[in-house]
């Protein structure tokens, strides 16, 4: 889902949104464009959606997708080892600073 969606569908969320420059595999590389956001049901602690817009983004929503379909709770990306270095290893970082979605 989008963020337009979740509001739409009035559920409670939570949301995260990181830059890419605060990504270290994407300053190594020169290319600190974008962001990562992720949107997750309050209640289930489901991803609802995620977009990424930057470096090795097909990496990180692979991984989320793989959790959405699973039907898995966030944290257990959150508590999860990730491959170093990595756009990915950053998702537990992103994932700490959920907020409710006003």
């Amino acid at each position: 889902m989008s963020e337009a969606e979740v509001r739409k569908s009035a559920r409670k969320a939570l949301v995260a949104k990181m830059p890419m420059s605060r990504v270290g595999r994407a300053r190594e590389r020169g290319e600190t464009q974008g962001f990562m956001k992720v949107l997750v049901d309050a209640e289930s602690e489901h991803f609802l959606g995620a977009t990424v817009l930057g470096i090795e983004g097909d990496e990180v929503i692979h991984t989320i997708a793989d959790l959405m379909y699973a039907r898995a709770s966030y944290k257990v990306m959150q508590h999860a080892v990730h491959v170093h270095p990595t756009v990915t290893e950053l998702l537990p970082t992103l994932l700490g600073s959920l907020k409710p979605l006003d």
